[in-house]
């Protein structure tokens, strides 16, 4: 019998990778630094006013191309975790309530450890020995869904060509801009922006499917002006942001009853020619990631539906 497997991430690859090995029957456990499901996919509350507003301030919406993949989005409509966006595209579609509705439903019926620190992998005399918090765990094999540069760290002395795969491979940041006013903005609900435009994309949160048509607005910075002011505070950010959009808009200024930036470090890989997903069967060691293939929610689950079949070969 093949022993238990460690899978270190739980987004789309890692959620991806895991539900396709708990449908063969494979033994796995699941850690994840998180505290819940979302990763980029994330979203986030505010109080205002003394209510509760939600943000979707990383990833925006998704498409679905490969038919396995929108055999996935199917099954999801059918739980009612994803609708279609027509204001944003034919082809695109958002998680419901919020953007990270498809992760919790991979996530809820498997066994996921949250705020799991995983700060070290190395080869043991039987498989893999990983630093879990502190404490040492033994695996017969490892599989990586994480960000390219926490993958390259843990890779770097224990696999070089995986490690030189996630090393050549650079993120770009993005900082977000998440903002709620007062009165309604006289603009469209989708706002993308031209080349070489501080704002790529706004979009009023409230406007998507399942949303509570609040004013509620994530404004994105592009990946050069996020990279000019990576280091900045936020608050400074946030402004600079707000009036960027403002004037890409062409709405009349006003302030905002809520507003606040968040710093997306490593917000969209730029992947180098290989695999769509990495297995050393002899090492007993797999990597699967959005990075292997392009910065988008379907890579990553392809990335991770695919290592789950080599792995199962």
């Amino acid at each position: 019998m093949p022993g238990p497997i460690a899978i270190v991430g739980a987004g789309m690859a890692g959620l991806a990778c895991a539900t396709k090995l708990s449908r063969a029957g494979r033994q796995f456990t699941q850690f994840d630094k998180g505290r819940g499901p979302g990763g980029r996919m994330a979203t986030r509350r505010a109080e205002i006013g003394g209510e509760t507003g939600r943000f979707d301030h990383g990833a925006q919406y998704f498409t679905a191309r490969d038919s396995g993949f929108q055999e996935q989005v199917v099954r999801w409509e059918s739980e009612g975790v994803v609708a279609r966006w027509p204001a944003a595209g034919e082809d695109v579609w958002v998680g419901t309530p919020a953007m990270n509705a498809p992760i919790k439903a991979l996530a809820e019926p498997l066994e996921v450890h949250w705020t799991a620190r995983v700060t070290g992998i190395a080869k043991g005399e039987q498989g893999w020995r990983l630093n879990v918090d502190d404490k040492i765990q033994e695996f017969d094999s490892v599989v990586l869904a994480i960000p390219v540069e926490q993958a390259a760290e843990l890779l770097a002395n224990v696999h070089a060509g995986f490690a030189d795969r996630a090393r050549r491979t650079q993120s770009r940041p993005c900082w977000a801009l998440m903002a709620h006013f007062p009165q309604r903005l006289e603009c469209g609900d989708v706002l993308p922006g031209g080349e070489g435009d501080t704002v790529p994309w706004a979009a009023r949160n409230g406007a998507k499917p399942g949303r509570d048509g609040s004013e509620n607005w994530v404004v994105h910075g592009s990946p050069e002006w996020s990279a000019a002011h990576l280091e900045e505070e936020a608050e400074s950010v946030a402004g600079q942001l707000l009036d960027a959009f403002l004037h890409q808009a062409e709405v009349m200024p006003q302030a905002p009853l809520h507003m606040a930036a968040h710093r997306w470090r490593f917000a969209m890989a730029e992947p180098v020619d290989g695999p769509d997903a990495l297995w050393d069967a002899e090492a007993k060691i797999g990597v699967a990631g959005d990075w292997l293939i392009a910065p988008r929610v379907e890579a990553a689950w392809l990335s991770g539906t695919r290592l789950a079949r080599a792995i199962l070969r």
